[in-house]
């Protein structure tokens, strides 16, 4: 007797069709979990953090206009974030929280070589008598450089606030671990 083949190539090339997307669609789909009677997506923690970041990196783009520190006899335009922990020194010129931000003697730091941004490298090239320009939001100053000295790493009374308005940054000294750089300006007055 003579089997009868019921399965046309056209049926199995159908079923082979619906089965592999199936397949695809098992594989590609998020895993879904149920949750107080809601549906939960294992993927919107991942989703949540990746709006964070970027709603993050946005604003930090935008702060750069708003926050800076700019000498052009160095080519320099650094963004300054507050604080001068590593993670902010790494991406920033650090703003000293206790001096002020405005009126007074205001505090920064900054890497000079060996991390990501060194935005102070090239302070020991300064001079007495060049202008730096520090913008906070609305506010603006220039200042004059007054002072470059290097300073012992206890030495902070260069950060004291003054009834005269300055600026004044720091920064390491190659090979010299116990050392600080130290540029001090003067509010420049027409």
């Amino acid at each position: 007797m003579e089997k009868i083949n019921i399965y046309s190539n056209k049926s199995i090339n159908f079923i082979s069709v619906i089965l592999s997307i199936l397949i695809f669609l098992l594989i590609n789909i998020p895993t879904i979990k149920f949750k107080n009677n809601s549906i939960e997506n294992p993927n919107e923690e991942i989703i949540q953090k990746n709006i964070i970041e970027n709603e993050n990196k946005i604003e930090e783009e935008n702060n750069e206009d708003e926050w800076y520190i700019e000498i052009p006899s160095i080519n320099l335009k650094a963004p300054i974030k507050e604080s001068t922990n590593m993670e902010v020194l790494n991406k920033y010129v650090g703003h000293f929280e206790e001096t002020p931000l405005k009126e007074g003697n205001i505090g920064l730091a900054g890497h000079n070589r060996g991390y990501e941004k060194n935005y102070f490298e090239n302070l020991k090239k300064l001079k007495i008598g060049e202008k730096i320009n520090y913008k906070y939001k609305q506010f603006q100053k220039t200042f004059i450089i007054k002072i470059i000295e290097n300073i012992k790493e206890t030495n902070w009374r260069y950060l004291e606030n003054t009834k005269e308005n300055k600026i004044t940054l720091i920064t390491c000294i190659e090979n010299q671990p116990q050392y600080r750089l130290c540029v001090q300006a003067v509010e420049k007055t027409e």
